[in-house]
Parts: structure tokens; C-alpha cells; sequence
């Protein structure tokens, strides 16, 4: 390897790494509103016992975290977080306001994803009680965000007994996915 070449490499990654986590959190984040349309106010914070997560409750841990990890972790904004409250909320808060909640934190993270370079993915932040690496940060809020909408899926598809599927048996994205049924 020519001295420089993995730096240059990191370099060029760079981009792609933080341009493909901010695409999966949008898309992610409109199957999240998708969702959230088909449910009734009451089926978006029905629990089905104590352990598990209402939607409502997911939609306000998911903006809480990426508000903690990329505006507040690696941007460096000042935030605040009740990360137990997210899962406590019982207010049964409409889709369009939840909807709204997540945008707010979605749309400024997602640029912000897309401005780091390689000495941002290098450089350590202390984020929730941890001291990582931008790259595990942004590993990190991608896939946590990724998790918990496949379980908002789940759930809606077990609640209204509906397709949400974004592929064909091929696996080839089918048209208009990205819009409510």
C-alpha cells in the first residue's frame, strides 16, 4: 500500500458512510410516519403488557436518541434528555404531532450526518455516558433507529393486518413505497 492511501480511502468513505446512514434514517423515517398514519390514536400507545413498547413511546425514544447521539454527541448542540420518559409518556399524543416531534430532530441530524468527514468519524465524543469514536456513533444511531422501525412495522402490521412491504419477491423496491398506502 502507497503511504497515504488508507487516509485518502477514509477520506473518500467518509461521505458515503455518513451520506448512506442519513438515506436509511430518512427512509426509515418515512415508514415511521407511514405507520404512524394507519394507527388509531389508541393503537399507537396500546402496550401489549407492561414490558413492551407502545409506537408513541418508540416515535419519543427514537428522537431522543438521535437528539442525545448526532445534535447533541457530534454536533455538539446543547440538549436535553429524559430518555425514562420517553418510555413512561402515557398521554396518548396524536401521529401527527409524534410525526412531527421526530421530524424536528430527524431533518438537522441527517445534515449533520452529512457533513462529517473522516477526522469527524475519527475524533472521540462523550455521548451518553460514553467516550466514542464518531463512526461508532453513527454505526450506532443507525441501527438503533433501524431496530425500533422494524418493530413499529410489527406492530402495525399486526394491528391493522396490513402489507407494509417495500420489496417485490425479487427484491426489487416497489414504486411509491415511500408514500402511505
Amino acid at each position: 500500500m502507497m503511504p497515504g492511501t488508507g487516509e485518502a480511502m477514509l477520506h473518500d468513505l467518509a461521505p458515503v458512510l455518513c451520506g448512506y446512514a442519513a438515506a436509511k434514517i430518512e427512509q426509515n423515517h418515512k415508514q415511521i410516519a407511514r405507520c404512524a398514519k394507519l394507527l388509531t390514536v389508541g393503537e399507537l400507545w396500546q402496550r401489549e403488557n407492561e414490558h413492551c413498547n407502545a409506537v408513541g413511546n418508540l416515535v419519543l425514544h427514537l428522537a431522543g436518541n438521535v437528539r442525545q447521539w448526532v445534535l447533541g454527541g457530534i454536533a455538539g448542540q446543547v440538549v436535553e434528555r429524559d430518555r425514562a420518559g420517553e418510555f413512561a409518556e402515557r398521554r396518548q399524543i396524536p401521529a401527527d404531532e409524534l410525526s412531527e416531534e421526530l421530524a424536528r430532530v430527524v431533518v438537522p441530524a441527517c445534515a449533520t450526518l452529512r457533513t462529517l468527514n473522516a477526522e469527524s468519524l475519527a475524533r472521540r465524543y462523550a455521548i451518553q455516558n460514553y467516550s466514542v469514536r464518531g463512526v461508532e456513533a453513527v454505526m450506532h444511531v443507525t441501527e438503533h433507529f433501524s431496530f425500533h422501525t422494524g418493530q413499529i412495522v410489527h406492530i402495525t402490521k399486526v394491528r391493522r393486518g396490513v402489507d407494509l412491504s417495500l420489496y417485490d419477491a425479487r427484491g426489487h423496491k416497489l414504486p411509491g413505497t415511500n408514500a402511505a398506502p
